[in-house]
């Protein structure tokens, strides 16, 4: 049986949104209510852990040579 793909960022942000509503709006149920918010929360987990790869990753990008993080200074056009 193949894996599942695990969805892109925008996609996950996509379907947080849509819960986001749908628990505004007030599920029928308790039970439709609480599955809802452990969607989201899985969702949200995934995208936290997404954001700290890509913070880790631009920090590793943005380290001179000395291995330090060096600021870039940036001529205004």
């Amino acid at each position: 049986m193949p894996k599942k793909a695990k969805p892109s960022f925008e996609e996950d942000l996509g379907r947080l949104s849509e819960i986001v509503e749908l628990l505004e709006e007030g599920p029928d149920t308790l039970a439709e209510m609480l599955a809802l918010y452990e969607e989201g929360m899985a969702i949200t987990a995934r995208l936290q852990e997404t954001l700290d790869e890509a913070a880790t990753k631009v920090a590793e990008l943005s380290r001179g040579d000395d291995g330090e993080l060096a600021l870039e200074d940036r001529e205004e056009d």
